[in-house]
């Protein structure tokens, strides 16, 4: 199986897990629970711009248990928003009032529903640290995915405020 937690676009050979029951939607869920899955059930887990609503205390549990869920040599595509990079856009001296406020939303969530709040301020020394904990020992930083149309490949002021890595069980 391929999963794809937080999504809602369909795709052929992708199952969807998200918190709250969409059309097209699979399984519903938490990405911090994922109890309803057998281990090694999974080829690819892809979650973009779902990490960062998991509260700091639940990181490394959640990420240890999409390690549980991959078959051996199964691939995790996780996007989250790059502090390093927010923090760079929201500290530029000329950037206007709006682009600030838009970049502080990224950081802690646009808080318009009870799941769009951050928890956690990801860059990639941080992640890279969290899933060599939960057991992950190949990684890497990508540009893109390049597998759905959402925030991964995110580009409001002309650079990418993604972090994207492949982490391979």
């Amino acid at each position: 199986m391929k999963l794809h937690i937080g999504g809602k676009q369909v795709k052929p050979g992708w199952k969807i897990l998200n918190a709250q029951k969409f059309d097209g939607v699979d399984f519903v869920g938490d990405i911090t629970d994922l109890s309803q899955f057998q281990d090694e059930s999974c080829e690819e887990i892809y979650a973009s711009h779902v990490l960062e609503h998991v509260n700091q205390a639940q990181a490394l549990p959640t990420l240890k248990g999409i390690y549980r869920t991959l078959k051996a040599g199964g691939k995790f595509y996780v996007s989250v928003p790059d502090l390093d990079i927010l923090c760079h856009t929201f500290l530029a001296p000329l950037a206007p009032m709006e682009v600030k406020f838009h970049v502080m939303r990224m950081m802690f969530g646009g808080q318009v529903d009870p799941y769009d709040f951050h928890y956690f301020g990801w860059n990639q020394e941080f992640l890279s640290k969290y899933l060599h904990d939960a057991g992950f020992d190949k990684m890497q930083r990508v540009g893109e995915f390049g597998l759905f149309n959402d925030t991964s490949s995110y580009k409001p002021y002309g650079a990418p405020i993604s972090l994207n890595m492949i982490a391979i069980k």
